[in-house]
């Protein structure tokens, strides 16, 4: 079934009709939960007093984005701006110099923000993946880099480096164990470039310039080396048409999320009421696939904009940094399922593609998403919970090519070629619908709590079927419908269909 494959119109806007119905249901649902149990003193430490003239309390469960647009939103932006400013002035006045020029200031950021014991800690890590790195062995860089790694993430390893680390503020732990992590995985793509580097090595001082890009080192996104190397040594520092344009756009579009969010916020407590199991097992079965969908799309809003706001500072910089992530709402595989482009773009790069070549053939495939997600459940700090959204995500990628697999021998690929492809594309979209709530519920685990996707899944597939079953997936297969239309015009636009010429291909005679 070709991608181009189209519906009706009207059978279009009938699944528009029917996904707006469906989630202006589910969020009255949402509302309503959320009104009645505001005083609730489950929800004491994670509801607080919000906007006055809202008049209303606030959903203030999300550390992350609490601590990003509101308690430390001064610092960050101070941070940042500084940042913007330094670079500007010596990119102009030095520009065959201006990777220096950044490092440089970065490295002085993080050691008044950190400390000398905490750049310490990090130069030392420098040394020894740079020092594997002149070995030029793929496998020594992966055990040095990986074993760097579970020393920050293992106990006792990581507590010991972490008492190293002077001072008490409420972000030490975050800056800590970002600083760390973020830097040995660019040591990681320093030391494997480097293998890949037929002459000579790299410089040490071009892990440091790479390493200390002050926009990237605590919160990511991690840009591979080869790509970060080449863009900030490129003198000829050029603007496309609009360029500038498009980046204040894009600030004031990251602007306006964080106010509707935050709005949000103050009638929806979709953060709050899933960590109260009591009041869930008391909530309808819409209303917890609302919940459940509802974290999903408000974990990627966050990647998107905190992202989108380091990305801006770079842009500025004439890089070229990872995009956000995919939403989730445009998501019905598990392939292309990631909540950080950067880690997924690194991974890719050096481990899953790696391995697994073009992803056509199942054992290549299973050995491939198993080292993918081994470094990711290290990556992501190994735990029971992690544990299990890594076992079902890597289970997920790999059934998805089992099963393309087995609808594409006969009869099976008779069958769909004997129909026409709109009817192909709605058969499929049944299963992607199902396919997109194993996505949901594989994930929510790791955003909520294993108990709350348990009683998700539970009363979707068991206690509410037949009828929240179909009527979700139903649902579900409308909204899958509007994003392969979605897909379907893109692919258009990418490659427009040739026009079929006039009488034969012979031109008309005037």
């Amino acid at each position: 079934m070709g991608i181009k494959a189209a519906l009706p119109r009207y059978e279009l806007y009938l699944y528009s009709a029917v996904l707006a119905g469906a989630l202006i249901w589910a969020g009255s649902w949402i509302f309503e939960a959320s009104s009645e149990n505001v005083n609730r003193k489950a929800f004491k430490e994670s509801v607080k007093p919000g906007w006055h003239y809202f008049g209303r309390k606030m959903d203030v469960a999300d550390f992350e984005w609490v601590m990003w647009f509101s308690t430390f939103r001064n610092h960050i932006l101070f941070a940042l701006a500084g940042h913007v400013i330094f670079a500007k002035i010596f990119t102009v006045a030095a520009p065959k110099h201006r990777s220096l020029i950044f490092a440089v200031y970065g490295g002085l950021a993080v050691l008044i923000t950190m400390g000398w014991t905490f750049m310490a800690l990090v130069l030392s890590h420098c040394i020894i993946l740079y020092s594997v790195a002149l070995v030029k062995k793929k496998w020594m860089c992966f055990a040095a880099g990986l074993s760097t790694l579970a020393s920050i993430k293992l106990e006792p390893y990581n507590s010991w480096q972490e008492n190293l680390v002077t001072g008490s503020f409420d972000l030490q732990d975050i800056l800590f164990y970002g600083g760390c992590g973020f830097s040995i995985m660019r040591c990681m793509s320093f030391a494997l470039e480097n293998c890949e580097r037929k002459d000579g090595n790299y410089t040490f001082s071009d892990l440091l310039k790479y390493n200390f890009y002050l926009p990237f080192f605590f919160f990511g996104p991690i840009m591979t080396f080869d790509r970060y190397h080449a863009q900030a040594n490129n003198t000829q520092l050029t603007r496309k048409e609009r360029e500038m344009w498009n980046i204040t756009t894009k600030a004031l579009l990251h602007l306006g999320v964080i106010l509707v969010v935050d709005v949000f916020f103050h009638y929806l407590y979709i953060l709050t009421i899933p960590s109260d199991m009591k009041l869930t097992s008391k909530l309808s079965d819409w209303c917890l696939a609302g919940l459940a969908y509802s974290n999903l799309v408000y974990d990627w809003i966050k990647a998107a904009v905190m992202f989108g706001v380091i990305n801006t500072v770079a842009t500025l910089d004439h890089l070229d940094p990872p995009q956000p992530p995919k939403c989730i709402t445009m998501l019905y595989v598990f392939a292309e399922t990631h909540f950080d482009r950067g880690i997924n773009d690194w991974l890719c790069k050096y481990v899953y593609d790696y391995i697994g070549g073009d992803h056509d053939k199942i054992f290549k495939e299973l050995l491939a998403t198993i080292c993918t997600f081994a470094i990711t459940t290290l990556w992501l700090g190994p735990c029971e919970l992690v544990y299990i959204w890594s076992f079902f995500n890597c289970f997920g990628l790999n059934f998805e090519l089992w099963v393309a697999k087995f609808f594409s021998i006969p009869p099976f690929s008779i069958m769909e070629g004997a129909m026409g492809e709109a009817m192909s594309r709605r058969i499929r979209g049944v299963f992607n619908a199902a396919n997109f709530w194993a996505i949901v519920l594989y994930n929510v685990l790791s955003l909520n709590s294993l108990d709350f996707a348990k009683m998700v899944g539970r009363r979707l597939i068991f206690k509410g079927f037949p009828l929240s079953t179909l009527s979700v997936l139903l649902v579900t297969y409308c909204g899958v419908q509007l994003v392969k239309e979605r897909e379907r015009q893109q692919a258009l636009l990418d490659d427009p269909e040739p026009v079929k010429p006039v009488d034969g291909g012979k031109e008309k005679a005037e």
